[in-house]
């Protein structure tokens, strides 16, 4: 059987390499993704000296599909030897087309593939969400332009470890006045690991004040050469123009810290309606569609 242990803050040092190499445009393919949302995806492992992912889940044994720059079928051989060992049905994640297409130029006609939307990824360019420019996105600019009006004393400051107990507090607000769901619920876990463990994982952060009041925060991390990944982002929605502003100003922030970045990842939307609205009135460049793969037969 493949190793599997549960991702430790250790563990960066070795699979933030892996994962960057591999150079895959889906937020699943992250260190902090696999380690904010282990719970929830599972524990980390080796096969083929390529990276996966495994959970046991309602009689799937499912894997991420493979990241890295090693040998693919020697791979998925060695997780198809895994889910055998285990007894169960063998289920690949996070495939995208590409990776779909090559799952099955190796092995025709095994898998079956399910498209599973409430997965799939909101990607921009940099530009676009820095910029606002063009009539597609004129509505964020007003929002923009009204929030500077009304709150004149608004400025935002570079999130480090001294402002994660404000963090901590906004985030209480914010989620004792949404109704209680299991993706938020997971997603409150998934953020406090964040902060908790904010410099040892290296995050950007900006936070977005009114005068002496927090009103917005967004983290994220690199991902690899061309795409940066906004791991999670929250304001007061009573505030008009709040997500509108704390959106573009962390966008200029990458957009100035790494310049050869070309696209943000803002990840899913977890199937809750009003995300999905808020993600795509920003016009994704790229909605990023993801399959979940099944042994046919299995």
């Amino acid at each position: 059987m493949i190793e599997f242990h549960e991702p430790t803050i250790a563990d960066r040092a070795w699979m933030q390499p892996i994962l960057y190499a591999a150079n895959l445009p889906g937020a699943d393919y992250t260190f902090n993704n696999m380690y904010f949302w282990s719970e929830y995806y599972g524990e980390v492992g080796l096969a083929a000296g390529m990276l996966t992912q495994h959970k046991r889940y309602r009689g799937f044994d499912s894997y991420i599909y493979p990241a890295g720059t090693g040998d693919v079928r020697a791979a998925l051989d060695e997780i198809t030897l895994d889910a055998r060992e285990r007894g169960g049905k063998l289920r690949l994640r996070g495939l995208t087309q590409s990776t779909r297409d090559s799952l099955e130029s190796l092995y025709p006609g095994r898998f079956r593939f399910t498209s599973y939307r409430d997965s799939f990824d909101y990607i921009y360019t940099v530009e676009e969400l820095s910029q606002l420019h063009g009539k597609k996105l004129q509505a964020k600019r007003n929002h923009c332009n009204r929030f500077c009006a009304e709150h004149p004393d608004w400025y935002t400051q570079e999130l480090t470890v001294e402002h994660v107990l404000q963090c901590r507090k906004l985030l209480d607000v914010w989620y004792e006045s949404h109704p209680t769901s299991d993706p938020l619920a997971v997603e409150q876990q998934a953020i406090a690991r964040a902060l908790s463990n904010y410099e040892a994982l290296e995050m950007d952060g900006l936070l977005l004040y009114d005068g002496e009041r927090l009103v917005g925060v967004s983290m994220g991390t690199r991902m690899n050469e061309q795409y940066y990944d906004v791991n999670f982002e929250k304001a007061f929605a009573e505030v008009d123009g709040a997500y509108a502003m704390i959106n573009r100003e962390f966008s200029r922030m990458i957009a100035e810290r790494y310049p050869d970045v070309q696209y943000l990842n803002r990840e899913d939307d977890m199937g809750l309606e009003g995300l999905r609205k808020a993600k795509e009135s920003y016009q994704p460049t790229l909605l990023l569609e993801k399959f979940v793969a099944d042994e046919v037969n299995a």
